[in-house]
């Protein structure tokens, strides 16, 4: 069995901006590059799992999703940082785009994204961990059987009530300190 490190993106892999979609808008936080490829040489898988729920309200559509996402796994790629599988739930129950208007058991913070994961590339829960910047990332993971969660970004104070077990940090790379 593996180990792997779970990732939500935005406000944790690049800058929040609300509904980012296209690479124009796409920004990458202070310290990512750095960050991903230090957990890559401790042995950890880097497993990307993300709401986008853009594509469902109509923000973006699916393919400017997939265009960003190579985008960015080209340029986390240059720092031997790429992620290892991408993982997002493009529904949402009260979704604008029909084809996208569902309940399901991807959306965070249901598990369904790390149970397809997990199953995939073999990893062992036990030895995995969760970084999240919402209370849902982190109880998707837990859901999954990862107890090692870690919050970060700009909803720390608001979102830590919600899964007290949790580590804060303030920067993705603080997380390290951990491992």
């Amino acid at each position: 069995m593996r180990k792997a490190v779970f990732f939500d993106r935005d406000g944790v892999i690049n800058v929040d901006h609300g509904y980012v979609g296209k690479i124009s808008d796409f920004e990458f936080l202070d310290g990512v590059f750095t960050t991903l490829s230090a957990f890559r040489r401790l042995g950890y898988l880097l497993i990307l799992t993300t709401n986008q729920s853009g594509i469902a309200r109509g923000f973006y559509t699916e393919e400017d999703f997939l265009k960003l996402s190579d985008y960015m796994q080209s340029e986390l790629q240059k720092h031997d940082a790429a992620f290892d599988g991408i993982y997002y739930c493009p529904h949402h129950p009260n979704a604008q785009v029909l084809q996208y208007k569902k309940e399901c058991s991807c959306r965070k913070p249901k598990p369904g994204m790390f149970l397809e994961a997990i199953a995939k590339f073999d990893i062992d829960v036990n030895q995995s961990a969760m970084v999240g910047d919402h209370a849902g990332d982190l109880i998707a993971a837990k859901t999954a059987g990862i107890s090692r969660l870690f919050l970060v970004g700009n909803h720390i104070q608001t979102e830590k009530i919600k899964v007290p077990e949790c580590i804060c940090c303030t920067s993705l790379s603080e997380c390290l300190n951990y491992f």
